[in-house]
């Protein structure tokens, strides 16, 4: 049923501007007629963005989004409190967004972007000051730590792979594309960022100097990377960044990002990744890395995916996440530490055999701690410059951020589950292992959390055909009756190197499954992390072998042994890597399932090689171009097992969603389901979105998704 959702009043604060006479989108006071989740209290609720500590660890500034669904469009405010919760302020008065807020003046000013321009106000909102006047957009900024320099992202023209068009066509919508990387993700490829050093001065922020000035490379790295990816030595003497100096053909191939340190004085580069004259072997583009030169070289040559460099605060070691594999981009996220004095490297999470997902340095510089996943759950974890690591906190939960609290020894961090969104907390470190005290601080959804009842989460682990154990997460609907049998789906997860963890989506979202009167069957199969790197690296060349039987061992129990699970009635669900596994199970699941869900998947892999923009991960995930007559057996063995070879089988109802912008798993292969099922004469639907991505993010686009998602389901499971 549909909910109104009542937009709240303005509210003047005190000393500030007043607010802009247009709709403002704030905090949603929304009235549930039930207890049960539904879309639009899903697209009530508020979206914890960025947060920061004051330098004294007293204060807490902090970004929340709102969105409203008759505008179909959101609203970014700023919030700043006191680190315990308390006097609590909105600074965010106007219908602009304002983000990326950070302290400055040492704690008396807070800096943050407004319309694409770099501001500043008082810690109270008051004063506020334009700081930028740049023609293009700032879109992230860094300040130095004596606060004389700040480094500003900006984009810029780039026609390296898309001509620009003659002068005399300005209406010309048409592309003349030279090489590869012309598209990535969601965009075509006609503008790049660089880092600025800019500075400061009383009169403001001048436009800056580009760092990397000439180079056609980009910085932070599309499609996701932000300024996170730069940093500042404590001296503000170099400035540490991320990049990978590729273009074309080697760009689409490649993952090997680099850690570079720039000199501000004499204005010279230098790779802190490989030697000086390092040469990179030369690479068949249409094979597998796995088994090439450039992964087999002597030596530490960082040829993987390097990101995100944190000096420490002495200033002796610069430290980034370091993949180890050239062309793999799920490949195991090591914290490597580098002496600057002696360029030595030295990996400090090596007894940890999964993910470092986020990171930062104590204030000793001998300590940093991380964030990762084990056993379906993201905690957080310290380890020291030797490689001790000690677990400090546990529960079913996901930590998402971790960051220092000011000069304090607390750490203030993010954390979710799957019943519910982000909010902060702050974490005291305990010297005994799973010990840390931690205490929430914001509670953003409260309001309408209190309206509804979740479903119970349970845990399972299940024997797979290898002999092996599998963790299952089981939610069961809200007011669960174990004496009734309810229709029951089989999650699919993407990646497909993605954990199954207590995540919070606002589409996949599991409560809302369970809202609806489903019970939820969510496996941890072969491929995810959190299992140690052996169960991780399963996957690539076997996406059709023990994942899928892994699938159908998740669910063949739950049929088996949860009395509660109707066998009649199973729908098998799934987005990306588990969008190709429903369409994969369609053909192959003897008649178990009674309706399918895929989106975004992969459905002919064929032509998903070439049709993806980031030819990486074909080339790792299948081993060979589909032409080459020298195939490896894993390669002839998924091309063989393409979900398209399985149309014939196809006897059961599936719902294909794809967005026309998604250019990671292009459009036509939900569109090329659709069509082979119908021409098979299999009832079918397609919901396909001409302006979304591989997510789907508009307000009303979300709510029409779920709308579907839920009416195709109920059609064939609720009969």
């Amino acid at each position: 049923m549909k909910k109104a959702i009542t937009i709240v009043a303005a509210i003047l604060l005190a000393g500030t501007p007043q607010i802009e006479a247009q709709t403002m989108i704030e905090k949603n006071n929304i009235t549930l007629n039930s207890d049960l989740m539904t879309p639009e209290s899903l697209w009530a609720m508020g979206r914890m963005g960025g947060a920061a500590a004051s330098p004294n660890g007293k204060q807490i500034v902090y970004q929340v989004g709102y969105y409203s669904v008759e505008q179909n469009k959101g609203h970014q405010i700023l919030y700043v409190m006191d680190s315990d919760g308390k006097n609590k302020k909105r600074l965010t008065t106007s219908t602009k967004s304002e983000t990326d807020a950070a302290w400055i003046e040492g704690g008396r000013k807070i800096a943050f972007i407004t319309d694409g321009q770099l501001w500043e106000m008082n810690v109270d909102g008051s004063c506020r000051r334009q700081l930028t006047n740049s023609k293009a957009d700032i879109e992230g900024f860094r300040f130095s730590p004596d606060g004389e320099k700040v480094i500003l992202l900006k984009s810029l023209t780039y026609n390296g792979s898309i001509k620009a068009n003659p002068s005399d066509l300005p209406l010309a919508t048409g592309r003349v594309v030279t090489d590869m990387n012309y598209r990535h993700w969601d965009h075509y490829v006609e503008s790049i960022t660089h880092p600025y050093v800019a500075n400061v001065t009383s009169d403001g922020v001048n436009d800056g100097i580009d760092i990397m000035e000439g180079e056609p490379y980009e910085c932070p790295l599309a499609p996701f990377g932000g300024i996170e990816q730069l940093a500042w030595s404590p001296d503000s003497k170099y400035v540490a960044y991320t990049c990978r100096k590729k273009v074309g053909v080697e760009y689409a191939i490649s993952t090997d990002a680099d850690i570079y340190l720039y000199n501000i004085i004499t204005h010279e580069t230098r790779n802190l990744c490989k030697p000086l004259g390092y040469a990179e072997p030369k690479i068949d583009a249409t094979k597998t890395m796995k088994y090439q030169e450039v992964n087999n070289q002597n030596g530490d040559m960082n040829v993987g995916y390097d990101v995100n460099p944190k000096f420490s605060p002495d200033g002796k070691y610069v430290s980034w996440q370091s993949m180890k594999h050239n062309g793999y981009e799920s490949d195991r996220n090591r914290l490597c530490v580098y002496t600057l004095t002696d360029g030595t490297k030295k990996y400090v999470t090596e007894s940890f055999d999964s993910n470092v997902d986020d990171y930062c340095w104590a204030n000793d510089s001998q300590t940093l701690y991380f964030i990762g996943c084990w056993h379906a759950c993201i905690n957080v974890y310290q380890t020291n410059l030797n490689g001790q690591v000690k677990q400090l906190t546990d529960g079913w939960n996901d930590y998402g951020s971790v960051q220092m609290l000011g000069n304090s020894k607390k750490l203030l961090t993010t954390r979710h589950s799957i019943s519910n969104p982000d909010n902060l907390f702050i974490v005291t470190p305990s010297k005994k292992e799973k010990k840390s005290d931690v205490a929430q601080i914001t509670d953003e959804n409260k309001h309408i959390f209190d309206q509804l009842v979740l479903g119970k989460i349970e845990e399972r682990w299940v024997k797979t055909t290898d002999g092996n154990q599998e963790q299952v997460w089981i939610i069961l609907p809200p007011h669960f009756d174990a004496n009734k049998k309810y229709p029951t789906l089989l999650y699919c997860e993407g990646g497909p190197q993605s954990p199954v963890s207590q995540f919070w989506s606002y589409r996949w979202n599991f409560q809302i499954m369970a809202a609806h009167g489903y019970v939820i069957v969510a496996p941890n199969r072969h491929g995810l992390p959190g299992y140690g790197s052996k169960w991780n690296e399963e996957i690539s060349g076997d996406w059709t072998g023990q994942c899928m039987n892994d699938y159908l061992s998740a669910i063949d129990d739950a049929t088996t042994n949860l009395p509660f699970v109707d066998k009649d009635r199973l729908g098998c669900v799934g987005a990306s890597f588990g969008g190709f596994s429903v369409y994969y199970l369609a053909g192959n699941h003897n008649k178990r399932f009674k309706a399918f869900i895929a989106h975004d998947g992969a459905f002919n892999l064929e032509s998903m090689y070439t049709d993806t923009e980031e030819a990486w991960f074909s080339n790792w995930e299948y081993d060979d171009a589909y032409w080459n007559k020298d195939k490896t057996v894993n390669a002839k063995k998924t091309y063989e097992n393409s979900p398209h070879k399985f149309i014939d089988k196809w006897d059961t109802p599936i719902l294909c969603i794809h967005g026309e912008k998604d250019y990671r798993i292009n459009a036509n292969q939900g569109m090329g389901a659709f069509n082979a099922a119908r021409l098979h004469g299999v009832p079918a639907e397609l919901l396909i979105f001409p302006d979304e991505n591989h997510w789907v993010l508009k307000p009303q686009n979300g709510i029409l998704w779920q709308r579907t998602f839920f009416e195709w389901l109920d059609r064939w499971l609720k009969k």
